[in-house]
């Protein structure tokens, strides 16, 4: 028995670690391809979760198996289309990750559909934890680094020994203009991944009773993250956050002239001010350089759409095969390990039509199961739950940061990385563990009252 609990707490352990670490993309090293500190994690979660487990799995997470032996056999009929030894390697690397992040997702979902709603908010926690933390050493970055201080050269480069710094953008008048990547490999992977904390916790935030001991905390978060999305000056992340923040208005438009709503945003807006101000002509110049829309940066981000009929006309069904775009890039353009910059694109170019279909038959429904997470809050409220007041905005947070991602992922690639099957598994568990709640308090509130007795 005592051997069955200490693996059980070792399955949490890494489980949180997992979540914690899912965005730090800086932390792998190379060894037998590139290993990263939340592969190791997850594989561990496996592993445990594997030695403790003796139920059965509830059907999300038989849905979501049948997703991945679809999803691979898709990638192995298209490993036919592979013609070089570089590509092979390529398909390889992606191969194993996917077989990686898409195991943790049907496995934490499971493990989380047993677990109780304490536990689900846990899990919340430790996620937006680690992008909190995540955002805090961006923040450091960018303050040492105008003090010509590499932080990375004393955190990252002795765990992983390798080299990697903040991301320079350019100069104004011989001043550099840095943009914090914090731990994930690109500022705008950072300015992507931020829209899901803003966006989950910003409806939570909005319904939390007055004086409640998170509000203040809330607040302060989400003003926080707000200034680190600004400080990217990633255009993919302000992106995904107007869409997000248009889906949030359906149900919380109300709130807008609200305090709730002003202060965060007075605080973000005095931050920026202050900052602008000191350096009035520099950041004029950057922002003008993040609106124009025809340099060579927005030629890259457009031009790799030009490829999609290229490749479809010769591997319509399967593409090129599973990570293999940067290998028929080299070979258009001469440049080497370039990504397509658009995960639409990596989808369509890698897995053709066949793929293609899958993919969006699987997101299809995992707003199916948004869906059905917003009824719960309805039927909670119905039933007088208080519950209720919890699950509805936590329901259109995760919808409006989902699709708030996927606008991001028309010039980013995100949607690949380890995070968003994170991302998935708190979605896809939320209906299960809210469920348990539900009803119950739909019994009781369709029970009849019960007669009072007669007067002796």
């Amino acid at each position: 028995m005592s051997t069955s609990w200490s693996m059980r707490d070792a399955a949490s352990f890494f489980f949180f670690a997992t979540l914690f670490a899912c965005t730090f993309e800086k932390l792998h090293w190379s060894f037998g391809g590139q290993i990263a500190l939340s592969d190791l994690l997850a594989l561990c979660f496996i592993a445990t979760y594997a030695a403790v487990s003796r139920s059965r799995i509830p059907w999300t997470s038989a849905v979501l198996i049948t997703f991945g032996i679809v999803f691979v056999l898709v990638y192995l009929f298209g490993f036919y289309n592979l013609d070089t030894a570089a590509g092979l390697d390529q398909f390889v690397k992606g191969f194993v990750k996917f077989v990686i992040h898409f195991t943790f997702l049907a496995l934490g979902v499971a493990w989380l559909s047993r677990r109780s709603i304490r536990y689900y908010w846990r899990s919340l926690t430790w996620f937006f934890a680690g992008i909190t933390a995540n955002a805090a050493y961006g923040v450091a970055q960018l303050v040492l680094a105008q003090a010509g201080v590499n932080l990375d050269h004393f955190i990252v480069n002795p765990i992983t020994r390798g080299a990697s710094q903040i991301n320079i953008y350019g100069a104004v008048n011989h001043s550099s203009v840095f943009r914090p990547n914090a731990l994930t490999g690109d500022p705008n992977h950072l300015g992507i991944m931020l829209i899901v904390p803003l966006l989950v916790l910003t409806p939570v935030y909005l319904r939390l009773e007055p004086g409640h001991e998170l509000r203040k905390k809330l607040e302060i978060l989400i003003a926080f993250l707000l200034v680190v999305e600004l400080a990217t000056l990633s255009r993919s992340g302000l992106l995904g956050l107007t869409v997000g923040a248009v889906i949030l208005m359906l149900p919380y438009r109300s709130y807008l002239k609200t305090r709730a709503v002003v202060v965060p945003l007075l605080w973000v807006f005095g931050v920026v001010a202050v900052v602008v101000l000191t350096r009035l002509h520099f950041f004029w110049v950057v922002i003008k350089s993040r609106l124009q829309t025809g340099g060579g940066s927005e030629s890259a981000h457009f031009q790799v759409y030009s490829f999609i009929p290229q490749i479809l006309h010769s591997h319509p069904l399967l593409g090129l095969g599973l990570n293999n775009f940067s290998i028929y890039y080299e070979q258009v353009t001469g440049k080497t390990n370039w990504g397509p910059h658009s995960f639409y694109v990596s989808l369509i170019v890698e897995t053709g039509l066949i793929g293609t279909a899958v993919f969006v038959i699987f997101l299809f429904w995992v707003f199916a199961r948004l869906a059905v997470a917003r009824e719960l809050g309805n039927r909670l409220a119905r039933a007088g739950d208080p519950l209720a007041r919890r699950v509805r905005p936590l329901a259109w947070g995760w919808t409006a940061a989902l699709a708030g991602t996927m606008a991001a992922n028309a010039f980013y690639l995100t949607m690949q990385f380890y995070y968003f099957y994170v991302f998935l598994t708190l979605i896809l568990a939320m209906p299960l563990v809210f469920g348990q709640r539900a009803e119950p308090a739909a019994k009781r509130a369709a029970a009849p009252a019960r007669a009072l007795p007669a007067p002796a």
